[in-house]
């Protein structure tokens, strides 16, 4: 019977004799046979681990041996006898209190060994049952990842599905416009061409004035209309150039979709096996190098971002096909409606620019003639302070002069008298005087520059406002009075509308 924790004796290479249950007599057993009896130790360190004290008792070696080994020149029949001191001739080698020390020193080490292989299994126990708590933490870890990657799987498959049957619709919708344009389009004269004149008028103003206004506006959407009923047969095969490149437009995206769902339904077939394994599943294998292979080509975000742009996609031409659908519904049923409203809206907006520009124009006039009075103003007031710094140097030279005289005085003549101080201070006035008339010389020279570029700037718009004035109230203007009559236009609409 083998106990619990020690190895299995097929683990060794080499035989062993299991170690005696009782030493033999110290008289009867020579000394080489067990002085070098040494435990085995293998060299691998894979073989099962053999305790030190397992050979403790084997290890001992007696200090009693036979009198061969004390003398080892002599034959054994030449030896001298031994002869005890004590009486008695009784011959120990340990006293009784060696040996009851020797049992005590052997149990306390049982002891300590026991306590340590209790604490060793402790440990191997806590650390067993941590392996099998971290293993099966990762497990559940790795097993909710693949749950939620194939929830967001099918939350993606869901999201294409869906925006690919809204395409296969709207491709077909689409096809079905294209076919009612073909036949419901048809060549319509326009009398109107003046809103794209007015247009080409309105671009002659120049500067600030070249703005896009409602009056602009306004002419834009007329020439729209006036195009398209002037020539319906160009507008045609314009409009199905567009519903053919859309339509292709659509094919891609739908192509997109379709290549994107079928990966989508094949990593969720392989991610949902994967979920499903478990310990006890058929098929496991060993891939060793397997972890340190990445074969991947994206992360959640770029996977994710993926889809989400083919949708987006599909929705921008979708969008785009659908207001092309939209516009072009609404088109020829429009058209007709608005052109008499859009005449009258253009009209507005034009009275009240030209009233905006003349308002504008008579402003500048007005900022333009106070400015002009503002510059002869200034021009005074610099010749004003001109003069004044000219007397002002006269009396510096004056002061200067007597201080250069006093300056020749012998002696005890060079006496720091009070005209000597007034003349000091004289000069010291002046000078403060003149940098004061200087630097309000310079601000009125500065501010005279500011005046006359803001005189230039309002001179030339007010040439710009002369200008856009006279496009708006005398070219366009005049032009839209001979447009068509009330009769006529309505005329015209009742029969581009049958």
């Amino acid at each position: 019977m083998e106990l619990y924790g020690y190895p299995l004796k097929a683990k060794f290479n080499q035989p062993r004799p299991p170690p005696p249950k009782v030493l033999p007599a110290t008289s009867t057993m020579a000394g080489s046979c067990y002085r070098n009896r040494t435990p085995y130790h293998p060299e691998s360190f894979s073989m099962p681990w053999m305790p030190n004290s397992y050979y403790k008792a084997a290890a001992l070696n007696p200090t009693l041996s036979p009198l061969t080994g004390s003398f080892p020149g002599l034959p054994p029949t030449k030896m001298v006898p031994f002869v005890s001191e004590r009486p008695g001739g009784v011959f120990s080698r340990h006293t009784l209190d060696d040996w009851h020390r020797s049992n005590l020193t052997n149990y306390k080490e049982s002891e300590t060994t026991r306590h340590n292989a209790e604490r060793l299994r402790a440990d191997l126990n806590r650390a067993i049952k941590d392996v099998y708590q971290q293993g099966k933490r990762s497990q559940g870890e790795s097993t909710q990842n693949l749950g939620e990657r194939v929830n967001d799987i099918e939350y993606w498959k869901s999201e294409l599905c869906i925006e690919l049957d809204a395409m296969i619709r709207e491709t077909n919708s689409l096809a079905d416009m294209q076919k009612r344009l073909e036949r419901a389009l048809a060549d319509t004269e326009g009398p109107f061409q003046v809103a794209h004149k007015c247009l080409l008028n309105r671009e002659k103003r120049m500067g600030i004035d070249l703005v896009s206004d409602d009056v602009e506006k306004q002419l834009i959407e007329v020439s729209l209309a006036t195009h398209l009923l002037r020539s319906c047969q160009e507008r045609l095969q314009q409009c199905l150039d567009t519903v053919n490149a859309q339509l292709m437009c659509n094919k891609e995206a739908r192509q997109e979709l379709e290549k994107d769902l079928a990966d989508k339904q094949l990593g969720h077939h392989i991610d949902s096996k994967c979920y499903q394994l478990k310990n006890s599943s058929r098929g496991l294998h060993f891939f060793k190098g397997v972890e340190r292979i990445d074969a991947t080509v994206s992360v959640p975000e770029t996977w994710a971002r993926f889809t989400d742009n083919n949708i987006f996609r599909s929705q921008s031409a979708r969008a785009a096909s659908a207001k092309l659908r939209a516009s072009t519904e609404s088109l020829l049923m429009g058209t007709a409606d608005e052109m008499w409203r859009q005449f009258n809206k253009v009209n507005d907006a034009f009275t009240s620019r030209i009233t905006e520009i003349a308002n504008a124009k008579s402003k500048i006039q007005t900022h333009l003639a106070k400015t002009r009075q503002e510059i002869f103003q200034i021009e005074t007031k610099i010749q004003v302070i001109q003069k004044t710094i000219r007397d002002k140097e006269a009396q510096l030279k004056v002061a200067q002069t007597r201080l250069d005289e006093r300056t020749r005085r012998p002696n005890v003549e060079l006496c720091r008298d009070a005209a000597q101080l007034r003349l000091v201070q004289e000069v010291n006035e002046i000078n403060e005087t003149l940098r004061n008339l200087h630097q309000c010389l310079r601000a009125s020279e500065d501010m005279l520059q500011m005046l006359v570029r803001s005189k230039g700037v309002l001179e030339h718009d007010l040439v710009v406002k002369n200008n856009s004035l006279f496009i708006d109230q005398e070219r366009c203007m005049g032009m839209r009075k001979s447009y068509p009559s009330t009769v006529q236009i309505l005329g015209y609409v009742s029969a581009g509308l049958t």
